[in-house]
């Protein structure tokens, strides 16, 4: 199995440039064909999502949602902590925070917390989070 960086990903997700794009693409096709696995951990993921937000991309919260929820049915595509990816994708899909923040529930709840508290309102419709009193719309 071979790890994948996120410029990686994001060249072959968006074949905004064609000799990376090929690059890309050659990988993914060799490594399915062998039989193998790309590894795709969580902190891609993250990074995966802001970058698609960005100003070059602009990409909507809909459209992230899909773009993850598709790399969980690849095959060739390992994704870290599967169950918790999948459930803060569904999160992020319907929710206002982004999606490190419900991934950081997600694995939370699964490391046994209760809950994961919080001064960030916007995580206030995830069942993963307590909103702490004298909380902002955002941790900042």
């Amino acid at each position: 199995m071979r790890g994948l960086d996120t410029n990686v990903l994001v060249r072959y997700l968006t074949q905004d440039d064609p000799s990376q794009f090929a690059e890309a693409s050659k990988l993914v096709e060799e490594t399915e064909s062998a039989g193998g696995r790309l590894y795709v951990n969580k902190v891609v993921l993250c990074e995966l999502t802001w970058v698609l937000r960005g100003s070059r991309y602009g990409f909507d919260r809909p459209v992230i949602a899909e773009v993850i929820e598709r790399l969980l049915e690849v095959p060739v595509f390992e994704l870290e902590d599967r169950d918790e990816v999948a459930g803060a994708v569904a999160e992020y899909r319907a929710g206002k925070a982004d999606f490190a923040d419900y991934l950081i529930g997600q694995h939370n709840l699964a490391a046994g917390c209760e809950d994961t508290v919080t001064f960030d309102t916007r995580t206030g419709d995830s069942e993963a989070f307590e909103v702490l009193a004298g909380a902002t719309s955002t941790w900042a």
